[in-house]
């Protein structure tokens, strides 16, 4: 009966061993996912703070090509973005003007800021004056605002190593061509805002130039470190010099170990903008909180305060926009 006895206790002390160990490891594991669920939702929280009044200047909603890629935005993004709070979009397509789009999207999409421009691409007529002209002033509540150089259609991307194909062209032998000149003056006269599209680096800083001596107010170094019309450092402070706000594109922000967030810390906040909020690939994402939060806190890592994010993802924009910081958009 002792060693009976004896043989029970000893299992009855495994049971409760390995009860209490597996009670240990439930409390564990709760703990690490409670952790976890703690810290992405103040990434959600870090992410919906900063979306909340920002402004997307860079809005593609080209139609998908003919043979089905290259998909962008749709309506149902626009929803995303005023369910995030988002305060005004630019709505960009290579191949047609978008303020009329624009104008039509007001109308059943209250409670945000949507507005267009026109590309300076063969398919809208390359240098085209009149197009400008009728984008300032022949559509009701005037919501085309930028004016891109040719982007797709640039001579820098009509040529090797980019595939040779028709251009627009800008400038010839370092001076900028009479109907660049034309289009700039139309961008001052109706007080627009010019933006370098994909030209060559040397010839966005032309351009700018030009501008600034014509008096155009609001420019933009389109996506600056990136595609055909990538500029090195010493080009983007000369942009920012001229009065271009240089633009970042949030999808690659933290790449390459952070070579854009130092480029910015070497620019100055005040003079850069952060556009295309889409958080993931494929499938498409746009506006995410979680993506958005995940770059608040790599931003944070390397100084930027949420000040400085306000400044490229709200108030530079707004300023490009001719909005106080205050003031709700009239549709």
């Amino acid at each position: 009966m002792g060693d009976n006895g004896t043989l029970m206790n000893r299992r009855e002390a495994r049971r409760i061993f390995i009860f209490g160990i597996g009670c240990l490891f439930l409390l564990i594991i709760t703990g690490l996912g409670a952790k976890s669920s703690q810290g992405q939702s103040n990434r959600e929280a870090e992410g919906g703070r900063l979306l909340k009044g920002a402004i997307d200047m860079h809005f593609h909603m080209d139609p998908r090509l003919a043979d089905g890629a290259h998909d962008e935005a749709v309506i149902e993004t626009i929803r995303i973005a005023q369910a995030r709070g988002i305060r005004a979009l630019v709505i960009k397509s290579h191949y047609e003007p978008t303020s009329t789009l624009a104008y039509h999207l007001r109308l059943e999409l209250p409670n945000i800021g949507l507005f267009g421009g026109v590309v300076m691409n063969r398919a809208n007529g390359g240098m085209n004056v009149a197009a400008v002209e009728h984008m300032a002033t022949g559509i009701y509540g005037a919501p085309g605002k930028v004016v891109w150089m040719p982007a797709n259609d640039s001579e820098i991307e009509s040529n090797p190593p980019y595939p040779k194909k028709p251009f627009v062209a800008v400038s010839r032998d370092g001076k900028l061509l009479p109907e660049t000149m034309d289009v700039i003056a139309a961008i001052a006269k109706y007080d627009l805002i010019l933006a370098s599209g994909h030209i060559a680096p040397q010839e966005a800083l032309l351009v700018f130039g030009e501008a600034r001596s014509r008096g155009v107010r609001r420019m933009i170094a389109t996506h600056a470190m990136d595609l055909a019309g990538k500029m090195n450092m010493e080009q983007m402070l000369e942009a920012a010099k001229l009065g271009a706000i240089v633009e970042f594109d949030f999808r690659n922000i933290t790449d390459e170990s952070g070579v854009r967030m130092e480029a910015i810390r070497k620019i100055g906040p005040e003079r850069c903008l952060i556009s295309e909020f889409w958080t993931q690939k494929s499938p498409r994402v746009y506006a995410g909180l979680e993506r958005v939060g995940q770059v608040v806190d790599a931003m944070h890592a390397r100084g930027f305060t949420d000040r400085e994010l306000d400044m490229m993802f709200k108030e530079n924009p707004a300023r490009l926009l001719d909005l106080s910081s205050t003031e709700r958009v009239v549709q």
